[in-house]
């Protein structure tokens, strides 16, 4: 039975070699993350697909510094947009050619979308989420005094420019996505967890300089299109515990309650498994309905029990 999906995907089906990261290795990544979700298009699923940004952010950040002398800077709410639209492109091409492929008529679009969140969030009283390239601290100190920005030095490689990772709270643009999704059209939307926006003292929507989590972007939207499935999409085929320890074991299905236990007991990653499984939860907890953790070559399994991590009620 055909199901609503919605499906974040990582970095890595974005940039697969960090030494080969042009706009056309991109696109390849892309093709292949697209081979993998055309089976999911194939019996009639219907897509929402949220995609990571971190990398092609930061390009643009550099590409801002080296330039800063003759061209003006670019506000991060920006290059999220800028992204949401380049990546998109890559996914809707590459989704194309892929449906065509396998003699598939069905369309993709790209939905440029703003997020709301609090300015009155905790997360911007301690921002923690590095962004750009690395600086010396005389030259961290100096962009802290001169523009405002927070620094910290990071694990000994260098300083780096932090912003906070608010809350979403909701995507303006939900009621257009819902009616595309629903219509069948694969649908790309709150890349990178979407523009960071929130309301000033007039009532009115404005950036803000932060990141949103793209897996609690994925999990919101998901929760809001109440989804059959929330599927995310990461570089290992199940979710382990005892990770790189002889006693390592891969998970196959968790309740959301032995979710939370391995949790709080440090299993997983703060900076990598832990915000997956947190936004699972969420879903889960929300809907009622299944969380999926898989690898790209194994969506399609995973939906039929025979791969990946589920998390249920």
């Amino acid at each position: 039975m055909a199901e609503t999906l919605v499906i974040a995907v990582g970095g890595n089906a974005l940039i697969e070699d960090p030494h080969h990261v042009s706009v056309s290795a991109q696109y390849l990544a892309a093709r292949h993350t697209a081979e993998s979700l055309g089976g999911l298009a194939a019996a009639g699923h219907k897509l929402a697909i949220v995609h990571g940004n971190g990398p092609q952010v930061g390009f643009i950040l550099r590409r801002a510094e080296l330039a800063r002398d003759v061209l003006h800077e670019v506000p991060l709410d920006s290059c999220v947009a800028d992204t949401q639209g380049a990546l998109g492109y890559n996914i809707q091409m590459a989704m194309g050619n892929e449906l065509k492929s396998r003699k598939i008529e069905r369309s993709s679009a790209t939905i440029v979308t703003q997020v709301l969140v609090d300015k009155n969030d905790e997360a911007f009283k301690n921002p923690v989420k590095p962004i750009g390239g690395f600086m010396e601290e005389d030259e961290a100190r100096r962009r802290e005094a001169n523009d405002g920005w927070k620094v910290k030095e990071d694990a000994g490689r260098g300083w780096r420019r932090v912003v906070a990772s608010p809350e979403p709270l909701e995507m303006l643009e939900l009621e257009v996505i819902e009616a595309l999704v629903k219509s069948g059209v694969i649908t790309v939307a709150a890349g990178g967890g979407g523009i960071p926006v929130a309301l000033n003292e007039k009532g009115e929507i404005e950036g803000v300089e932060a990141v949103i989590d793209k897996d609690k972007a994925a999990s919101l939207l998901a929760r809001s299109l109440n989804a059959d499935r929330l599927i995310i999409s990461t570089a290992v085929p199940r979710v382990c515990i005892n990770f790189g320890k002889p006693d390592q074991k891969e998970l196959d299905v968790i309740t959301v309650a032995e979710a939370e236990t391995l949790s709080a007991e440090g299993q997983f990653a703060p900076g990598s498994m832990l915000p997956k499984i947190q936004a699972l939860v969420a879903f889960v907890k929300s809907t009622g309905n299944e969380g999926v953790i898989t690898d790209p070559p194994h969506l399609t399994a995973a939906l039929d029990g025979r791969a990946g991590t589920r998390i249920v009620p």
